[in-house]
């Protein structure tokens, strides 16, 4: 087997066995890195390479946002409103190749990637007790 097999299996495994909670705080990680490449990619002048990172971090606001449960929190409307932001901001970054912009919409999202990945790590150990 080729180390890019293997590594996509275990990606696909790490996925498929992890928590709600491990699965938002994942997106949430690879939601960061696009915004960082697509930043940096800008900064370089690698206008494609940059579209194609902003527009696939755009996707995943966009699933987060279809997803989120409005009556399971008071705060999801406000979080649904932040997400809509986003989505605007990085629609004009994308348009404007504005890294800054970019930047920007990763100092919002960086914080709430902290808190998703706290959250999940302090409900794994309940969870896991739960079980025995």
């Amino acid at each position: 087997m080729s180390s890019s097999h293997l590594r996509d299996r275990y990606l696909q495994e790490s996925i498929s066995t992890a928590s709600p909670g491990k699965l938002l705080a994942m997106l949430y990680d690879r939601l960061v890195l696009d915004l960082v490449q697509g930043e940096e990619a800008l900064r370089d002048g690698r206008r494609e390479t940059a579209s194609e990172k902003i527009g696939h971090a755009q996707e995943i606001i966009l699933e987060l946002r279809t997803t989120l449960d409005m009556e399971a929190w008071s705060g999801a409307p406000g979080l649904a409103s932040l997400y809509g932001f986003l989505l605007t901001e990085l629609i004009q970054a994308n348009i404007r190749c504005d890294a800054d912009k970019v930047a920007s919409c990763r100092s919002i999202i960086e914080p709430l990637r902290d808190a998703w990945r706290e959250a999940a790590a302090l409900a794994t150990p309940v969870s896991t007790a739960a079980a025995d």
